[in-house]
């Protein structure tokens, strides 16, 4: 079977969209293994051991995902800026379970690594609940910014992917990624860079 390109999860967004429901399904198949290579990356610096694996994440996503009605993205781009949010949920909701549990001495950090692209060679591991907090507090001082990095670390999408997805220019997303990336290192103390300009 040949690879199917955007064109073709564009086609299944707008059948989506005017409600067949075969095409959700098909589309979550098509962009599933995507989003296992996203989960994956943000999951790098975890323990094979772990009771949250990649795959858990994807699949709890999809979960969340075909719970929506009519698909609220309209390109590959925003469904996997969509996708991005709803595993950065996936993580967080696993994290504060775990640490409900801390007091049983069941309890695990749930780390993200924190990288700008899949070419970042460095990238610094990062609790999914501290990234979430400071996220959250960059939503407050600048909602775009805090969108474009949820987009970049958590959605692994380029700079054009996240111009498209945010309707906005690429020396806008450029700039945007740049405080962000700053700002969540101050953030989050991480010693080493919070992802490449790529």
């Amino acid at each position: 079977m040949a690879q199917e390109g955007p064109e073709d999860a564009s086609r299944l967004l707008e059948r989506w969209r005017s409600g067949d429901e075969d095409a959700r399904s098909a589309l979550l198949g098509l962009l599933h293994d995507e989003m296992r290579v996203i989960a994956r990356r943000l999951m790098r610096g975890e323990r094979s051991a772990h009771t949250l694996q990649p795959t858990a994440v994807v699949n709890e996503a999809c979960l969340r995902l075909l719970g929506v009605g009519a698909s609220p993205a309209s390109t590959r781009a925003e469904f996997l800026g969509l996708a991005a949010h709803v595993m950065r949920q996936v993580l967080v909701d696993h994290a504060r379970k775990r640490g409900a549990d801390r007091r049983g001495g069941d309890w695990q950090r749930v780390s993200v690594e924190l990288r700008g692209s899949t070419d970042d060679p460095g990238a610094a591991l990062v609790d999914a609940l501290d990234l979430d907090v400071a996220l959250e507090r960059l939503t407050v001082l600048s909602p775009r910014q805090a969108r474009v990095a949820e987009l970049r670390y958590f959605g692994g999408l380029s700079i054009v992917e996240a111009a498209e997805v945010l309707g906005v220019s690429i020396a806008t997303v450029k700039n945007e990624w740049a405080v962000a990336r700053a700002w969540l290192q101050r953030e989050l103390g991480s010693s080493g860079d919070a992802g490449s300009t790529a």
